[in-house]
């Protein structure tokens, strides 16, 4: 039986809308007094999805603000409107209805952003591939979840083979020759289809995030349309504001991407994107369209305090206020770094494709306690339990991280879901609170390995390693051992000029750590194996 909320679950609501519509006010989301335009954001939300409806804010508020700049230059925000109009119309005309799955197979640039537009105003799902797909995974993600049209760039034509015939293709982004003539090529639908208003879907479209796959083959974790009030989660602890420049490292397809992209948005703010990264060219934007935002993945943003003190020099990146890190774990190392190179900027987000925001660390944050992952924002709860599902409140105790918010999804594409304890939802991870409440999270739940009876979790070891000078990454796993029952194996990239040795390793971590959480094995390599999204292949390490 469910009862009604009570008066303090009530109040609690209350309080939680009054802080968010603060927040959003503060960054400018929200155009008080102008309550008119306030109303007409609300009605093209709602008819058009949270990017699409954004779009046509953005471009009502200022046809001349630039919505996006990539390598062949800017387009407005209007511009961008009237492209996807055209595209919503040219799919229609070719029988893709409301409710159709399209898939998008591309890196950042205006393609994919004129087909997520496109997709949210025909009503369609729009399912984000990753561009770092093998033959047989995007196969099977496209089949599962029954693509009708698959756009692509023009270099991954040979992963489409495998792909039904049945399935309709379009190229994105065409570079040199083109492969096949009968594959329709976006821009020139566009070109030559009339780009008045389109009318509203009946549901507006969504987008389907895939999980990153480093275990098996992808799930689908649809996103529906969201209130605008879950926005605050973000700008709560990240002062993104109205009007500024963001440059996008992060892939649109991965969520750190996406929702900062969507939010960059609905604020009317630039978005500097580069089909692949070059950590240089990172710089080089950020000093050419003045930006105040960086958003990456850990791995990119270790590429660019990499570069040499000279290359970093040579670009004024004095505008830049944020440097937004998420998707994999930000290595106290590697913060720290960040931050005595350009300032305190990091706001490290720890969140899943499932769950969405969890917690965000501001630079306050990292100052008193590098590596953590800092608060849950407004809106959002986070809280630890034990294996027996049990409160764990005490610091420094290790427990499962549970999470919920407005944003969390609300099942995979094929029915299943994540493990939810009193209201909330399991991440995965393992993790403990500081005395300051402050949240660290100490690896993957199934990742934990067990030697001689000792729990060790790879990411102390790991980071461990990655404070020296001459490792550059770092990555630990269990394998099987007749005496100990497990055995750590720690795979180490070094430094060109280090020498570095096996037992120079072991000899570290026996210094700084207990002994059982040394590890027996060390290989070195020339990288460690990664997805698009810099997550370790742990799979491919043995």
């Amino acid at each position: 039986m469910k009862y009604p909320p009570s008066v303090s679950e009530i109040a609690g609501k209350v309080t939680e809308t009054l802080r968010s519509i603060e927040v959003m006010w503060q960054a400018g989301l929200v155009p008080f007094p102008r309550v008119d335009e306030g109303l007409r954001s609300v009605v093209a939300i709602r008819k058009y999805g949270p990017f699409a409806g954004a779009n046509q804010i953005a471009a009502r508020r200022d046809p001349k603000a630039v919505g996006i700049v990539d390598e062949l230059g800017p387009l407005t925000f209007k511009q961008l409107d009237q492209r996807s109009n055209a595209l919503a119309r040219a799919w229609s005309e070719r029988g893709i209805k409301p409710g159709s799955v399209i898939a998008a197979l591309c890196r950042d640039h205006r393609g994919l952003v004129v087909t997520m537009l496109a997709a949210g105003k025909l009503g369609t799902r729009l399912l984000l591939m990753n561009t770092g797909f093998a033959k047989p995974q995007l196969a099977d993600v496209a089949k599962r979840e029954g693509v009708q049209a698959l756009v692509y760039d023009q270099e991954f034509t040979g992963l489409l083979d495998a792909v039904s015939p049945d399935v309709e293709r379009y190229l994105a982004w065409v570079e040199g020759d083109r492969p096949d003539e009968d594959i329709p090529v976006l821009e020139e639908l566009i070109a030559s289809t009339d780009d008045r208003a389109w009318p509203a879907p009946a549901k507006p479209g969504g987008f389907v995030l895939l999980t990153s796959g480093t275990t098996g083959t992808p799930k689908g974790a649809p996103r529906a349309e969201t209130s605008v009030l879950h926005s605050a989660q973000f700008l709560d602890r990240i002062p993104l504001r109205s009007g500024e420049a963001m440059f996008m490292g992060a892939p649109l397809f991965h969520g750190t991407g996406l929702s900062q992209f969507i939010l960059a948005f609905a604020l009317g703010s630039t978005v500097v994107m580069r089909r692949k990264f070059n950590p240089e060219e990172t710089l080089r934007g950020i000093a050419e369209h003045r930006c105040t935002s960086l958003v990456l993945v850990p791995t990119m943003l270790q590429r660019i305090v990499d570069l040499p003190a000279e290359v970093l020099a040579r670009y004024d990146t004095s505008s830049l206020r944020i440097v937004f890190v998420a998707g994999s774990a930000l290595s106290p190392d590697l913060g720290n770094r960040t931050t005595a190179a350009f300032g305190d900027v990091i706001h490290n987000l720890y969140g899943s494709t499932e769950v969405a925001v969890v917690t965000v660390a501001t630079p306050e944050d990292w100052r008193k306690a590098p590596g953590t992952v800092g608060r849950a924002p407004v809106g959002c709860k986070v809280a630890l339990f034990d294996k027996d599902n049990k409160p764990v409140t005490e610091p420094h105790t290790v427990g499962r991280v549970f999470a919920g918010s407005g944003l969390s999804f609300g099942g995979y594409t094929d029915g299943r879901t994540k493990e939810v304890v009193d209201g909330l939802m399991s991440t995965g991870d393992v993790g403990h609170f500081d005395e300051d409440g402050l949240l660290f999270i100490d690896g993957r739940d199934d990742e934990m390995i067990i030697s001689g009876g000792e729990n060790v979790y790879p990411i102390e070891v790991e980071h461990l390693l990655v404070e020296r000078e001459d490792v550059l990454e770092a990555a630990v796993i269990g394998v099987p051992d007749a005496d100990f029952g497990q055995r750590l194996k720690a795979f180490v990239v070094r430094t060109e000029d280090s020498t570095l040795d096996v037992d120079g390793v072991r000899e570290y971590v026996k210094s700084n750590l207990a002994r059982y959480k040394v590890p027996r094995e060390v290989e070195f390599l020339e990288e460690l194996p990664r997805n698009a999204t810099g997550k370790v292949l742990r799979s491919k390490l043995s």
